[in-house]
């Protein structure tokens, strides 16, 4: 295991009534005016918009709303809250939604602090912000595990990039599953294999020697994929909602990744396709996992063999790389199983897309088990069609 350090601030209150129990108490600790930030609405068709209004009313506080955040949140988005958070000297962001909504208000709570603009900080510069506005999340759909961390992935419009940016991380998050019984079916699905996918991207880094943080990983896959299955059967199931959304918190708090450096190779390249078309995260990762790993597989064959015998189940074949690539499509027919698309046309993705300019602009990550090129990143695009 490699050398880290490791520390995580955030407060997780996690199951079902604790915003009513806890929010309250909490808000005495923040001054008077907070930024309430959600996304297309769904927060108020469901009542979860009410019930947080009337805590923060109950407490006195002044509510700015910052709504209509969209999935894959825009560069453009997190300027406009960042200038109303200077406009009413916000003393609390509280982001209620999903990742996009968590990872907007990230970047909002650093760029409305800073006098120039933070994309160009951090990317030309690469220093980054370290003073920002107290971030509190909601969540209420469950699979970026974004509260419990301060990576945001931000869309920039006019540079065609969909990328990583630093900034706060949440001091407290509220994880209740049963606010995800109002999000659509479809959309739990996706999220519970981003989830999947999180975890599948820092199991294939390196080290790949057996280590805790692998050991770890494995019983967290392995987890999802069952609560996957019972609420395949079952989709309002309690106990497998409340196993997904702490699984989600897991794969990104930095626990799997202590000793690691990454891959989220699959990641990046779905990154840049939601540059170019806007497409579902979840989704988008579904369709290309199967492909890219029947082009690394060889290279990682003992890890890959491990993920299909630890995590699938699978008995090893003949060959080392045999086990491996039962690995691969056993994932490959789960993804089959819960409905999600394997290809680009199911997903939507017009036929005129300029695919070699998403794998040119696609970054390439030091953890992948065989670094890849981007003509070979084209290639899997195209077989992905």
């Amino acid at each position: 295991m490699n050398n880290f350090i490791f520390e995580n601030k955030t407060k997780v209150y996690f199951g079902r009534g604790g915003v009513k129990e806890y929010l309250g108490c909490l808000l005495k600790k923040y001054g008077p005016t907070v930024m309430l930030a959600y996304g297309g609405g769904s927060v108020k068709r469901n009542g979860v918009h009410d019930e947080i209004m009337g805590i923060l009313n109950a407490q006195g506080k002044t509510v700015v709303e910052f709504s209509g955040i969209m999935p894959n949140p825009t560069y453009a988005k997190v300027q406009e809250g960042a200038r109303l958070a200077r406009e009413n000297n916000v003393d609390l962001i509280l982001a209620v939604g999903g990742g996009s909504v968590s990872d907007c208000c990230k970047i909002v709570s650093a760029q409305a602090l800073l006098d120039e603009d933070i994309w160009e900080m951090e990317m030309t510069k690469h220093t980054f912000p370290s003073r920002f506005i107290p971030l509190g999340v909601i969540v209420t759909v469950f699979g970026t595990g974004s509260e419990m961390n301060a990576g945001a992935v931000i869309t920039h419009e006019e540079k065609r990039l969909k990328s990583g940016v630093f900034g706060a991380q949440a001091d407290f998050a509220f994880l209740d599953p049963d606010y995800s019984l109002s999000v659509p079916f479809p959309q739990v699905i996706s999220g519970a294999f981003d989830t999947l996918s999180h975890a599948m991207e820092t199991y294939f880094g390196k080290p790949d020697e057996n280590n805790l943080s692998d050991d770890i990983n494995e019983a967290v896959m392995r987890s999802v994929i069952r609560n996957i299955r019972v609420l395949m059967r079952d989709h309002d199931q309690y106990e497998a909602r409340s196993e997904l959304a702490w699984a989600s918190a897991m794969a990104e708090n930095g626990v799997l990744k202590i000793g690691k450096i990454t891959d989220f190779q699959c990641h990046q390249i779905e990154h840049q396709l939601g540059a170019y078309t806007n497409c579902n995260h979840g989704r988008g990762l579904a369709v290309i996992h199967p492909v890219l790993y029947r082009h690394l597989y060889q290279a990682g064959a003992a890890r890959f063999a491990r993920f299909a015998q630890n995590v699938w189940g699978i008995a090893p074949k003949g060959c080392e790389e045999a086990t491996a690539l039962a690995g691969v499509e056993a994932l490959a027919a789960f993804i089959r199983e819960i409905g999600l698309p394997t290809t680009l046309t199911e997903l939507g993705i017009p036929g005129d897309t300029d695919l070699r300019a998403v794998a040119d602009s696609t970054n390439l990550t030091a953890g992948c088990c065989r670094k890849l090129t981007h003509e070979e990143i084209y290639q899997i695009l195209l077989e992905c069609q």
